[in-house]
């Protein structure tokens, strides 16, 4: 078995690249999106919403960077044009949200795709001995499952 500059194996290096650049393609659809919603925000959840949206687009774009650093240290090329991320995201562009629930609702499926994506990633990561990859996405899950918790509730409290 070959392996890569920091030991693991290069299929199994090339496999989590491979997964990680569709995240990465996930993550930058989602992150603009976000952005969109935080700009085009209106109604009575405004303030909150316009704050709110601002919180989880810096916190995506964070993660956007770390996911393609990730996929260069596993000795391989990030994504980097949207037309690779448009062709790779199965999250899909919302335009002209402009009603702050819409805005979530479209947060809270993103996520589900975010969730179920790096789960998997997690699972081949350890699998192929990848600890790095793993605590990544380790961290990225608990993060977003306690956003999820958070965002539902506030949907929960504005449906009433």
């Amino acid at each position: 078995m070959t392996t890569n500059f920091i030991g693991l194996p290069k299929e199994g290096a090339a496999q989590l690249a491979n997964e990680l650049n569709d995240l990465l393609a996930n993550y930058q659809i989602l992150y603009m999106n976000v952005r969109g919603f935080h700009w085009n925000v209106t109604g009575s959840d405004f303030f909150e919403l316009h704050a709110k949206f601002e919180e989880v687009y810096d916190q995506l774009l964070i993660k956007v960077d770390e996911i393609a650093e990730r996929v260069l240290t596993l000795g391989h090329q990030p994504l980097h044009s949207f037309s690779e991320y448009l062709m790779h995201s199965t999250i899909e562009e919302a335009v002209d949200v402009r009603d702050g629930g819409q805005g979530v609702d479209h947060l809270l499926a993103g996520y589900q795709v975010l969730l179920t994506k790096q789960r998997r990633i997690l699972s081949d990561a350890a699998n192929f001995g990848d600890e790095g990859t793993a605590a990544l996405m380790s961290d990225y899950v608990s993060q977003q499952e306690k956003e999820s918790w958070m965002l539902a509730a506030y949907r929960s409290r504005s449906h009433n």
